[in-house]
């Protein structure tokens, strides 16, 4: 899928949830949260866009809060394949570190642990 077809797909889901309200209206149950009754790491991040797109930051680190602090690098990593797809490639001072991925991964599994653990429920969903 080429970068403009994402970014107008992903610009639509935008709108689409910036004039439906997921707090109030049914949107489908994570599969995972139905079959354990867990937040999965994604878990809220519908809710977090909708507060995005009303511009209530507070509200949408409170649903997911990797997931809003995600949202600013998924942009730019939107722009970058865009650029390189343009054939104006976005040049880096300096590369990822080696096991970045990994590590970012790592991050992603330990918030979904810790947002079920009582300890870390201000990390949950709110759902």
């Amino acid at each position: 899928m080429q970068p403009v077809t994402t970014g107008a797909l992903v610009a639509g889901a935008t709108v689409i949830l910036a004039v439906g309200d997921p707090n109030t209206t049914h949107v489908p149950l994570c599969p995972f949260r139905a079959i354990t009754g867990l937040d999965c790491p994604f878990c809220g991040s519908l809710r977090a866009v909708h507060s995005l797109a009303h511009l209530d930051l507070a509200d949408a680190l409170s649903h997911n809060l990797l997931f809003t602090l995600a949202a600013p690098l998924l942009v730019l990593a939107w722009v970058a394949w865009l650029a390189t797809s343009l054939g104006r490639p976005l040049t880096w001072r300096r590369p990822l570190p080696r096991g970045a991925t990994a590590a970012g991964w790592a991050l992603v599994i330990a918030f979904g642990v810790l947002r079920n653990v009582p300890a870390f429920a201000w990390l949950g969903s709110g759902a």
